[in-house]
């Protein structure tokens, strides 16, 4: 017996988690008590006060000051388990609240920076494409048995889009978003719904789903505290854009500016970096621009830009980004796209552009034509691990710079 209380006492030293002691006392208690299946519970609801015999094993409570929070569960086993139990509980019972405690105490602290990495973002970015992934991958790893789902609310206040992840097929959950007034906490105590709100205004929903136990109330006070922090930071972001918009956006087009599309750049290469997901850029030139605005005037010229910038815009997923690289340049972003993908975008672009036809009697009147067409020349690169920032665009311009000097309107793609 004092043997077998050494082991005991080695295997409770040198446990440092739930998922350890575990495995450690299963371990322990089948090779000396020949027990099929051990397991700790300490979130059943009904507490044992003392041990009750089953025939095909033994509930033993373990207690926290004189209280049972739980019970030591045995199938199977010899005939000297349950002397040894009775001995032993005491001394299992300080390691399980030793762990529980300080798991719950590293809980806290890992919810504490997660909440103080959260409010760090509004500092530096102010994109909801950029943000709303960080957030979401934040509090993914904060809740590793839930899954989780922000969806924000259109301008409108009319519609709750999924943000983040890419996908919801839950149909329990799209019920819920497509009815959602105010917090919906399920009946089997296993999906929560928040609402994202601040400043009085609502921004969107967090929804939590357990995939094992119950959401417990702990774990709902930390889902509320994040709702709200988030919350903050989607609406900090909105003001800011709008703040921004002006500074940001090219006048003529309504595009990023080139100071702003390096940002997104940078934005967009980290984010596809992080996540490991494809990412190509496209740069486009209005075939012999200089002839429109010689020929017709600068407000034909301005009027050119405009119909492409338009036809671009028309041409681009929600997620992809385009801006103005300057003068008759354009650069696109594709997130989640490979080259394939990107050259199919590119060759529709081209042809839509191409068989355009553009109404300019109205801001030219005394010119005898009525209308024009443009063509456009575009190069295509996919990112690769071994790139720097500047390679992305850099590359793309090369492939640009080959079409525009082999006959332009066309698309070539830069594999190098």
């Amino acid at each position: 017996m004092i043997n077998k209380l050494e082991k005991l006492s080695k295997v409770l030293n040198e446990s440092y988690s739930e998922k350890s002691l575990l495995n450690s006392l299963g371990t322990f208690f089948e090779k000396n008590f020949d027990v099929e299946k051990f397991f700790i519970d300490i979130n059943n609801k009904t507490y044992l006060e003392s041990p009750i015999i089953e025939s095909d094993g033994i509930k033993y409570p373990i207690f926290k000051h004189r209280k049972s929070i739980g019970y030591l569960c045995f199938t199977g086993g010899n005939n000297e388990l349950k002397k040894f139990i009775k001995i032993a509980a005491p001394f299992i019972s300080l390691k399980v609240q030793n762990i529980i405690l300080s798991e719950k105490m590293q809980k806290n602290i890992n919810f504490h920076e997660t909440m103080k990495n959260i409010a760090k973002i509004i500092e530096t970015q102010y994109e909801l494409n950029y943000i709303i992934p960080i957030i979401g991958e934040m509090i993914d790893k904060f809740f590793e048995d839930y899954l989780l789902y922000i969806f924000l609310t259109n301008e409108n206040n009319t519609e709750n889009k999924l943000a983040w992840p890419v996908a919801c097929k839950d149909t329990k959950i799209l019920e819920i978003i497509k009815n959602f007034n105010s917090k919906v906490f399920t009946e089997d105590k296993k999906t929560l719904a928040l609402p994202l709100k601040s400043e009085g205004k609502e921004v969107g929903i967090l929804v939590a789903k357990s995939t094992a136990d119950e959401i417990t109330s702990k774990d709902e006070d930390y889902l509320t505290q994040l709702a709200g922090q988030i919350a903050t930071t989607i609406n900090r972001a909105n003001v800011y854009v709008e703040i921004l918009k002006h500074a940001t956006l090219d006048a003529l087009t309504g595009f990023y500016n080139r100071r702003q599309l390096e940002e997104r750049i940078k934005q967009e290469i980290s984010n596809a970096r992080r996540q490991k997901a494809p990412l190509c850029g496209i740069m486009t030139d209005i075939d012999f621009f200089k002839g429109v605005n010689d020929t017709y005037g600068h407000a034909v010229g301005d009027l050119v830009l405009k119909t492409v910038a338009k036809i671009i815009r028309s041409q681009l997923r929600e997620y992809d980004i385009a801006g103005r690289y300057g003068g008759e340049e354009f650069s696109i972003l594709l997130p989640f796209t490979k080259i394939k993908e990107a050259q199919m975008v590119a060759e529709r672009l081209r042809k839509t552009i191409e068989e355009k036809a553009i109404d300019i009697s109205k801001v030219n009147p005394d010119c005898g034509i009525k209308e024009i067409k443009v063509t456009l020349s575009l190069g295509i690169y996919e990112m690769k691990e071994s790139d720097n920032d500047e390679d992305l665009l850099k590359k793309a311009d090369k492939a640009l710079y080959q079409a525009k000097n082999t006959g332009r309107n066309k698309v070539v793609v830069q594999y190098e």
